[in-house]
């Protein structure tokens, strides 16, 4: 077991068994408590329910019920109960203790709780119960057994004093309660920090396997089931896996496709110097060969180069000030005198109006990036149309849209052409590598904007670039 696990296991058996403990102690106070008030085994508590009893009697049945109930109460119990009526006179012509008379009235008076009531049938003059003396014993007011006779005292003169009512022994601690919630808890505990930990075990198992080169890994459905942070991390886990595992076959792919570009001109040079060796009269030939192969060969290098600085950020800092419009007049002006060379034309709408619009960011970069993708419309358009440039504000960022008149892609290819050496099925293979606008999509990206393609209804593709626009402080 892991050291995590033992510090949530006993963190949370700790919790439950203190609040075990102190809902079990609390329970048993109360119910302590319970037992001594039923028993009502206080000593110096007067039998105030028997006013009670006699105050009832006199409402209900009048002055001669409560006269006989007195004279049974005082027949069987030394403390008497007195009646005394408005001129300080005892029912039953008793002398009455001046004393505790004074002290009833007063309690009566005060409204304190005391052995004292105040009792009245219908219009009649009310009558003052009270019992003189206290503190004293249940068992001086009811005999041995230290329970009310109850049949006596519902004016059943003679008759036999019912059972005492033992309210049983005191309640213990409730052991059972107590060794239920000890297992209870330390089973809850178990299975809660089993499931915490169990989960971050499998995670470092999935890093172990992807630190070992198995990028295939995934936690599967065991993470996505849950709705919680752990779910969450096991979900960025997948995730993370995923990429690394594109990455890695992107970068693997990468490495044989640049093979393969490489052996290609690599080939025509060694052709073209064993043609020399065979024939050299025909060394100008073969020298013009060599001539090409080599700069085509140095464009290749310089264009992964820069695929290179751009996926590893290390392509410079971005701090210069571009002026946008100015930027894309400078590329359409050189891009539509080459393609005037080949049949083609080049328009550009400025529809940025006279604010300024400037980024921050290296001016050759976002250049080369631009006009790779204007480049690529003036390769795919059809001789004698028209490649459109548009260039307009959208809100907080610049919009800009190349348009040629090109057979277009199919929809399935339309993210892959800007991987790197990604040739398309259906476009006229022309002189290239795959890797302008892969270069075009980096570069852009590296500058917080975003580049996407469409096919066009009226046909051709569509290369729309964002790219947010920052006020420049002067």
């Amino acid at each position: 077991m892991s050291r995590l696990f033992w510090k949530f296991f006993v963190t949370f058996w700790l919790t439950l068994l203190t609040a075990n403990i102190i809902v079990g102690g609390l329970i048993w106070l109360h119910r302590s408590a319970e037992f001594e008030q039923q028993q009502g085994s206080r000593p110096g508590q007067p039998p105030t329910f028997m006013l009670g009893v006699a105050a009832s009697l006199l409402q209900h049945d009048g002055e001669e019920s409560l006269k006989q109930l007195l004279r049974d109460w005082q027949q069987s119990h030394p403390e008497p109960i007195y009646a005394v009526d408005a001129q300080g006179m005892d029912l039953l012509g008793r002398p009455v203790p001046e004393g505790a008379l004074d002290k009833a009235r007063q309690g009566i008076r005060d409204g304190q709780p005391g052995p004292w009531r105040l009792a009245q049938r219908s219009m009649s003059s009310p009558i003052l119960l009270f019992m003189p003396g206290g503190p004293f014993r249940p068992e001086d007011l009811f005999g041995p057994g230290g329970g009310p006779p109850e049949a006596h005292l519902l004016g059943e003169p003679g008759g036999p004093p019912p059972p005492h009512r033992n309210m049983g022994p005191k309640p213990p601690l409730p052991w059972l309660l107590i060794a239920t919630g000890l297992v209870a808890s330390l089973a809850f505990s178990a299975l809660l920090a089993w499931t915490i930990v169990g989960p971050i075990r499998r995670l470092r198992q999935g890093f172990r396997a992807v630190a070992a080169g198995r990028l295939e890994t995934r936690l599967g459905q065991e993470f996505a089931k849950r709705k919680d942070e752990i779910g969450e991390l096991g979900q960025e886990f997948d995730a993370m896996a995923q990429q690394l595992e594109a990455l890695m076959a992107t970068q693997r792919r990468l490495f044989h496709d640049v093979s393969h570009e490489l052996r290609s001109p690599l080939a025509r040079l060694q052709a073209a110097v064993g043609l020399v060796h065979q024939d050299p009269s025909r060394i100008a030939g073969a020298l013009e060969r060599i001539e090409r192969e080599t700069q085509r060969l140095d464009e290749m290098v310089d264009e992964l180069l820069t695929l290179a600085r751009l996926d590893s950020g290390t392509s410079g800092p971005l701090e210069d000030e571009i002026d946008l419009p100015a930027l894309l007049h400078s590329i359409v002006d050189d891009a539509a005198f080459e393609a005037e060379a080949q049949g083609r034309h080049v328009d550009f709408q400025d529809r940025c109006g006279e604010a300024p619009a400037f980024i921050r960011g290296r001016p050759e970069l976002l250049g080369r990036a631009l006009e790779n993708v204007i480049r690529n419309g003036i390769k795919y358009t059809a001789p004698g149309t028209r490649v459109t440039v548009e260039a307009e504000r959208d809100g907080d960022s610049l919009r800009i849209r190349v348009a040629d008149a090109g057979p277009g892609v199919p929809e399935a290819e339309l993210d892959a052409i800007f991987v790197p050496f990604f040739r398309g099925t259906d476009r006229e293979q022309q002189r290239g590598y795959g890797l302008g606008l892969a270069i075009a999509r980096r570069a852009i990206q590296a500058h917080g904007g975003s580049i996407r393609a469409s096919n066009r209804p009226d046909g051709g593709l569509q290369v729309e670039i964002r790219l947010p626009l920052q006020p420049i402080p002067a």
